[in-house]
């Protein structure tokens, strides 16, 4: 049976694991590189689903926890997350597994994700930030079956296994969905990421047969596997290696708490995957990332920052990034970007934006996360022509030399 998801590599880098490529989804192609708009909650923070395309993007990524617990039964009624958007587009579901219980050295026992950094910082649980701290109730426990959780809009208890978080992922319909696995947090020591990864494997093994097994989804859905192992090299090629012998459709790299955890390592960890399979970085996309990424032949990125940046003022462009809520804006009638040819600056100046921030309007968040979201999505798409005309490195040179010029 042809497989709903397949990948053509369509240049690839002499001497690099970079590549050029074309992911193909029953909802349409994707040009590779490309980065991944993270629509949490079947929505882009701030944007409207008719904006999707004028912004670059491509491809979406939502949050099974999210949408298991606000609207799972909608959304399968209406034919899937894609069609409940209102967009005919590609899209990709994850796992629910970060989201719903608390991390590393967490194992068995019930932890709390308000804890206070410091606190957090000893017990192994890493805290992200403000929304992390509230994207789930306050207790996890995981045992080797799953994770039982409380949900956080109103404290009753739940449980994911490997088997119920693919068995919601068909019900969402995306065509790319993620095996469930285990999250580490940084400060676990090797024998614990082992523990982990152990068991994300056996979870993974869990999670390809139960697709596998569900003729329709799996004529329909793609799945994707999850390397793990945390910042210990050894063990990331060990999880590389271990899930490249199983029949996935593509691979995921697990993200870290320190993104400089898995960087540094991530030619080697592609290096023991499938050449003809397409590999997605999971929460990490800035621009100096992916550079690193791409070159290491990374396919996809996920990251929150273009929208989160946006809504706090932080604004792209080519000479680096910069906080518009900065007084030295206030009477910049410059567009955000002189260089960027969305909307936004076609039509807005810093001073206006500025003026949206400084009055408390709704607006000005919008507008930052428009434009960072394009700048993004086109400096992937630039990235990617340059992988096709072999001018890649010095493209990224070029770039990477000039961008964080701004000091405010």
């Amino acid at each position: 049976m042809a497989r709903p998801i397949t990948f053509e590599i369509q240049k690839q880098t002499p001497g690099s694991l970079a590549r050029a490529g074309v992911l193909r989804t029953p909802h349409g192609d994707v040009e590779t590189p490309a980065y991944v708009a993270v629509g949490t909650k079947a929505t882009v923070k701030g944007i409207q689903p008719g904006q999707y395309k004028e912004l670059g993007i491509d491809l979406l990524i939502a949050n099974t926890y999210h949408l298991y617990l606000s609207g799972l039964d909608q959304i399968e009624a209406a034919g899937g997350v894609a069609n409940f958007m209102g967009t005919n587009m590609p899209t990709m579901t994850d796992s629910g597994g970060f989201q719903v219980f608390s991390l590393g050295e967490g194992f068995g026992k019930k932890l709390s994700k308000f804890l206070p950094e410091e606190a957090a910082r000893e017990e192994g649980v890493a805290v992200y930030d403000e929304e992390l701290a509230t994207s789930h109730g306050k207790l996890a426990v995981v045992d080797e079956d799953g994770v039982s959780f409380t949900s956080h809009h109103d404290g009753t208890l739940h449980r994911f296994t490997p088997e119920r978080s693919i068995e919601i992922q068909h019900k969402l319909g995306a065509d790319i969905i993620f095996v469930f696995d285990e999250c580490t947090a940084p400060t676990a020591d090797h024998a614990y990421q082992k523990e982990a990864m152990e068991r994300t494997h056996r979870w993974a093994d869990r999670s390809l047969k139960a697709h596998r097994q569900n003729i329709t989804a799996n004529a329909k859905q793609g799945i994707y596997g999850i390397v793990q192992g945390g910042r210990y090299e050894d063990l990331r090629i060990e999880s590389a290696k271990t899930l490249a012998a199983m029949d996935f459709d593509g691979y995921g790299i697990g993200g870290s708490f320190s993104k400089h955890d898995i960087l540094g390592i991530l030619d080697k960890v592609n290096g023991e995957l499938p050449k003809d399979k397409p590999r997605h970085l999971l929460g990490i996309g800035e621009p100096e990332d992916i550079f690193i990424g791409v070159e290491a032949g990374i396919d996809t990125f996920d990251c929150v920052l273009p929208t989160r940046n946006g809504r706090t003022g932080g604004v792209y462009s080519v000479d680096g990034k910069y906080q518009i809520t900065s007084a030295v804006y206030r009477d910049d009638q410059r567009p955000l970007d002189p260089e960027c040819g969305c909307l936004v600056c076609k039509r807005h100046t810093r001073a206006y934006i500025h003026h949206l921030f400084r009055t408390k309007e709704m607006a000005g968040l919008v507008l930052a996360s428009m434009h960072n979201l394009y700048f993004l999505t086109h400096l992937v798409k630039d990235i990617r022509a340059s992988l096709l005309n072999d001018t890649f490195q010095e493209f990224r040179d070029t770039f990477l030399k000039r961008y964080g010029k701004v000091q405010n």
